[in-house]
């Protein structure tokens, strides 16, 4: 069984407590590692070591930082099916289809080796004689990552790479439902690549005990900022808290994310992409469809088709090749899945295929006619469950898709490409796919939400909420000044 320390100052060391928590799979419940349990000692530890590395890390030249990227991403590959392995017995996500997450990271550590040449600044011209004006681009300090367990690799590294690029220190703290592949995992990948001792620091800590680490983070003067992926309830009390203390926060957070099928797409493909898109690790990404809105002509054969699809998904170990549909992250997932899907039917909805459970296994779930007053119209059951809902016209669909109060992703299938990008203008979201499913990413694209699935972006326009506006002036020769 493994076994994990803290990670802090480049050295693996005990928990203040001594404690020590079981990480167990959640799909059988078998203990995959014993893992260390932090407290609010080891996160000001690891603060401080990372305030300690700050001038040290600014000092590092572009091209060691590119060195110390590129050897990661090295790491990281070889590792390819060990990862792969932890994936599925700690987040339950099916082996098969860990590759693209895994992906994200490895991709996202070789763009950001170039990101570290991006333009650090302007030169603006001045009103007065003789004045130099420099607009300069200065990190902010020590930045608290905190990463969510369900695409536990890609997000990981997505919390720490932008912030390291652009010249800030970070300590991590994984979720305690995936602590090796949202934390210690990096650890590990910078430990083995000499990055400077303090430059990444992970703190674990066991169910029910972030709260304390959270107050470190925002009491603690030298955190300059808080980067959250996790849920909107979540992100709106870590907001509030950054605004009494003044800090900076960048939030993702949940989405609704609609898809909108026309009359004239592509049936097939379009069902394909909607199982994809609702089903993929079993609903449990923030980009996940949750809503397919159909116009009329279409509707019931797209769902006659989605329904068959849905039923066929092969579900259960997702170490096993085979597999689709893994479990849900822990038995309370589950039960909240199964309550959002009954309350809609005990409101008139039915269900189409799926509804309920096989163990620690939801079964994908197709769901008609959801009344307004049922939560799963507007809000995710964060589980394979999928909406259908038909509409008369575009305008209909545009109207039904942004009738909620998240805006992360959404997309819309036509063949008529300016139909397309008429409807991409109306819809309410940070990211419109154009016959392609909600649940995709590109390094080096400003993901990110609005409305009530937050704000910042990721990849390299990152550079805008990790570093801020340092104005230098030189004045060149004496300026006169009214003293007498």
């Amino acid at each position: 069984m493994r076994h994990y320390e803290q990670f802090i100052d480049g050295a693996w060391v005990r928990p203040a407590s001594g404690q020590y928590f079981e990480d167990r799979s959640p799909f059988d419940g078998s203990v995959i590692a014993e893992i260390a349990a932090g407290s609010r000692a080891d996160a000001a530890a690891a603060v401080a070591s990372a305030r300690r590395a700050l001038p040290v890390w600014i000092g590092v030249t572009p091209e060691e930082k590119q060195r110390y990227f590129l050897e990661m991403a090295t790491v990281l590959e070889r590792r390819r099916a060990e990862i792969f392995e932890l994936l599925a017995q700690e987040t339950g996500m099916a082996v098969r289809n860990a590759v693209s997450g895994f992906h994200r990271g490895v991709a996202e550590l070789r763009q950001a080796a170039g990101w570290v040449y991006m333009p650090q600044g302007e030169i603006i011209p001045s009103n007065f004689p003789g004045r130099f004006n420099m607009a300069v681009r200065r990190p902010l300090g020590v930045v608290a990552g905190i990463s969510p367990w369900n695409s536990a690799q890609a997000l990981a590294w997505r919390t720490v790479i932008a912030p390291l690029a652009f010249g800030n220190t970070v300590v991590l703290k994984p979720s305690e439902e995936s602590p090796i592949c949202a934390g210690m995992i990096l650890a590990e990948v910078a430990e083995e690549v000499g990055l400077p001792p303090g430059v990444l620091n992970v703190v674990s800590h066991a169910k029910g005990q972030a709260q304390e680490i959270a107050d470190e983070f925002f009491e603690n003067d030298a955190v300059r900022c808080i980067n959250f992926t996790g849920s909107s309830r979540v992100g709106r009390m870590l907001a509030e808290r950054a605004a009494r203390h003044l800090k900076r926060i960048v939030v993702e957070l949940g989405g609704y994310n609609p898809m909108l099928v026309l009359a004239d797409a592509d049936i097939e493909y379009a069902v394909d992409a909607a199982t994809f898109g609702a089903f993929f690790h079993q609903g449990q990404i923030c980009m996940s469809t949750r809503k397919v809105i159909i116009e009329e002509p279409l509707y019931e054969d797209f769902v006659s088709r989605l329904v068959d699809k849905a039923k066929n998904l092969p579900l259960g170990n997702p170490l096993d090749e085979k597999t689709l549909i893994g479990p849900l992250i822990t038995s309370e997932a589950v039960a909240s899945v199964q309550h959002r899907v009954n309350d809609a039917v005990e409101r008139g909805a039915r269900v189409l295929v799926g509804g309920g459970a096989d163990g620690s296994c939801y079964r994908p779930t197709v769901l008609a006619d959801v009344p307004e007053d049922a939560s799963l119209y507007r809000e995710e059951a964060f589980g394979p469950v999928v909406v259908v809902q038909s509409v008369r016209d575009k305008f209909e669909g545009i109207r039904v898709a942004n009738d909620h109060r998240y805006g992360l992703t959404a997309s819309v299938f036509t063949g008529d490409p300016d139909v397309a990008l008429e409807i991409a203008a109306q819809i309410e979201a940070g990211a419109v796919r154009v016959n392609d499913q909600t649940v995709m990413d590109e390094n080096q694209m400003p993901l990110g939400g609005t409305k009530d699935s937050g704000w910042g972006r990721s990849g390299p326009h990152s550079i805008e909420d990790f570093t801020e506006w340092q104005w230098v002036s030189v004045q060149n020769g004496r300026r006169t000044y009214p003293t007498s």
